[in-house]
């Protein structure tokens, strides 16, 4: 039997306003996107000033042309769901209606939902009538509230009962915490509706999908979404979205990732994440391509990982890619005889992918991988490593058409090329800043600049390579923590007098959180006592520490701030001694770290004379690592 997604991946085809968005020719480096750029201003490339635009434009291109395809179970013989265009566009409609009648115009939209097209309708019906509030469903309840209290959310979309996820049971807490939140359920099966539950579907019918009953969709310089990001102590830090940046962001992910029409874009990230919503959703839609919703919870579902190869070759996905932990997953996958042709390249976001997984997709897959740096202050995206160019290992790529980028010393002068230094992005795409304006001191500068943060360099070619952070945020698996939040808690506990959370090296999650602590006078604590405090205390599972250190004394600088350089370095260290012993059995190693470089540390491991012959493989295993390895042998004499 043909597959009916056996349609022409290589199809350049443009129908109607799509030539004017996307490049004749796969963009390959900077002097291709100069170009693009000079040839026409933003405003020419893009379908309108709402996101609420990508939806008419690309249902009045071809409403029949499938939008969703939802797999549930990656079983053979599934029938998934399919969407087109047209019903989309209806769907977002009649949720922009709901919302409007519910709360009014410009009101907050919070929602806790798995990736589901009913999800898309939300988000997107949110933005046109008010402004959405995406929530990670797997934080804890009190954390949850402070969210939205802090956006002022009116309404919240949450997945109704269900035997694995406890989403209902935290909306329902949410509503006696907050009385004057109204809750709308999505699904629930035949669980009867609570007193002052609206039910989706029946609100659905209950309004017109053919147009909007409440005036002009909210646009421009009108706040979007407000998405969460940093801790979920102390006041949230919320980072506004407007449907300007949003569709700059979107139209700079197309491009790079030469998203074609023709395309099945697989959607693995959730709808939550700033990733989800931009460069696996609002950039293939702008396009009009075919968005596969692999499982409402992606990659952490292992029938998706374990099918992977069947998945791209049913649906012939032309590109493979997530979290570099995800990726890294689906690797290990025998492609056996899957016709994976379809694919044209690899990709991951969220965080730096390890040199061993690009290695790795380029031996499966016989395709460039490629790499994507974004921040939530950026409306999703800052740079791409562009699809339709080679792909240069640890680099991520140019600058998003119509953005600056520049790399500058502490003191504010900008670096030579190959300096490493802060990361500067400006562009149309750059938030207006934190909901709460005090969180926007020092990030938001004068000239419309973002401080990511991050450490990089330009090489040669003008690809940005980052280099570690000069902020303290950790990435596990592409989840961002603030070690502050971490910190916060434990100097609650009475023994703990300093805390310092930084990130420890993992091969699979990229970085795993650690806090050192050293205790006050005369108290006494062990590591489980404060691993006891930890876990009843964070609210976030991921921020767990993996290990909880008790020093004499934390590192100081002179003027008394903690200097993690030095505790980033020992977690390195410990990793690494640890490996040697157990797995590897090479013992007498000595390892040193040295924070610096050109991918943020350099591990050192000098070997006894007696364990020459281990070179080669203690290499290996620390390849998957993000820092640099450097492996010798103590001179015999």
């Amino acid at each position: 039997m043909v597959s009916p997604y056996r349609c022409g991946a290589n199809d350049r085809k443009m129908t109607m306003n799509t030539a004017a968005l996307m490049p004749i020719s796969p963009m390959r480096n900077q002097a291709d996107i100069d170009a693009y750029v000079a040839q026409a201003p933003l405003a020419d490339r893009l379908p309108g000033r709402s996101v609420y635009d990508v939806f008419e434009a690309s249902a009045k291109r071809d409403p029949s042309r499938n939008a969703i395809t939802m797999v549930m179970t990656a079983a053979p013989d599934e029938q998934p769901r399919q969407v087109n265009y047209g019903t989309l566009l209806a769907m977002i409609r009649k949720a922009a209606n709901l919302f409007a009648s519910m709360a009014g115009r410009g009101a907050g939209v919070a929602y806790m939902l798995p990736s589901l097209p009913e999800t898309h309708a939300v988000l997107w019906g949110a933005e046109t009538a008010g402004y959405a509030v995406p929530i990670n469903f797997l934080l804890q309840t009190e954390a949850i509230a402070a969210l939205l209290r802090a956006s002022d959310a009116k309404l919240l979309v949450a997945l109704g009962p269900h035997p694995a996820l406890d989403i209902w049971q935290k909306a329902l807490a949410l509503r006696e915490q907050l009385p004057d939140l109204q809750l709308i359920r999505v699904g629930g099966g035949n669980v009867p509706l609570e007193p002052g539950v609206t039910d989706l579907g029946a609100a659905f019918a209950a309004h017109p999908g053919d147009r909007l009953t409440f005036g002009k969709p909210r646009g421009g310089d009108d706040v979007a979404a407000y998405f969460h990001t940093g801790g979920t102590t102390g006041t949230p830090k919320l980072v506004a979205h407007t449907h300007a940046g949003q569709l700059a962001a979107a139209l700079g992910g197309a491009v790079l990732m030469d998203i074609r029409p023709t395309d099945h874009f697989s959607a693995s990230l959730p709808l939550f994440h700033v990733g989800g919503t931009i460069a696996c959703a609002l950039s293939p839609f702008m396009v009009g391509c075919d968005l596969v919703i692999l499982s409402p919870s992606g990659f952490r579902n292992p029938a998706m990982v374990q099918n992977i190869w069947r998945l791209v070759e049913r649906y012939r996905l032309g590109a493979a890619g997530g979290v570099p932990t995800a990726v890294a997953a689906f690797l290990d996958v025998p492609v056996g005889d899957a016709d994976i042709s379809s694919i044209r390249c690899g990709y991951s976001g969220a965080a730096s992918a390890p040199l061993a997984v690009v290695e790795r997709f380029k031996q499966v897959t016989g395709r460039n991988f490629y790499e994507i740096y974004g921040m939530t202050e950026a409306s999703g995206l800052v740079a791409i490593d562009p699809i339709g160019g080679t792909g240069v290992a640890g680099s991520v790529g140019f600058p998003l058409p119509y953005t600056e980028i520049e790399i500058r010393h502490p003191g504010g002068e900008r670096c030579a090329q190959g300096q490493v230094g802060v990361v500067m992005v400006r562009g149309p795409h750059i938030s207006s800043g934190y909901r709460d304006a005090a969180h926007s001191v020092g990030i938001f500068v004068d000239g419309g600049w973002l401080v990511s943060g991050d450490l990089g360099y330009f090489d040669d070619t003008g690809r940005l390579h980052l280099a570690g952070r000069s902020k303290d945020l950790i990435i596990r698996s592409g989840h961002n923590i603030d070690p502050q939040m971490i910190e916060n808690v434990m100097t609650e506990h009475p023994a703990v007098a300093v805390a310092a959370a930084v990130g420890m090296p993992d091969s699979y999650a990229g970085e795993l959180p650690v806090c050192y602590v050293s205790l006050r006078p005369g108290a006494n604590a062990t590591e489980a006592d404060l691993q006891e405090h930890a876990r009843a205390s964070i609210a976030e599972r991921p921020a767990w520490p993996r290990r909880i250190h008790i020093l004499d004394a934390i590192p100081m600088t002179a003027v008394g701030k903690i200097y993690k350089p030095t505790l980033r370095c020992d977690a390195a260290r410990r990793t690494v001694e640890q490996m040697l012993v157990d797995p590897l059995d090479v013992p007498g190693a000595v390892v040193t770290a040295m924070e610096g470089g050109k991918r943020g540390m350099t591990i050192t491991v000098t070997l006894p004379a007696s364990a020459a012959g281990a070179c080669v493989k203690v290499t290996e295993a620390l390849s998957p690592y993000l820092f640099e390895v450097n492996v010798e042998v103590a001179d015999a004499g």
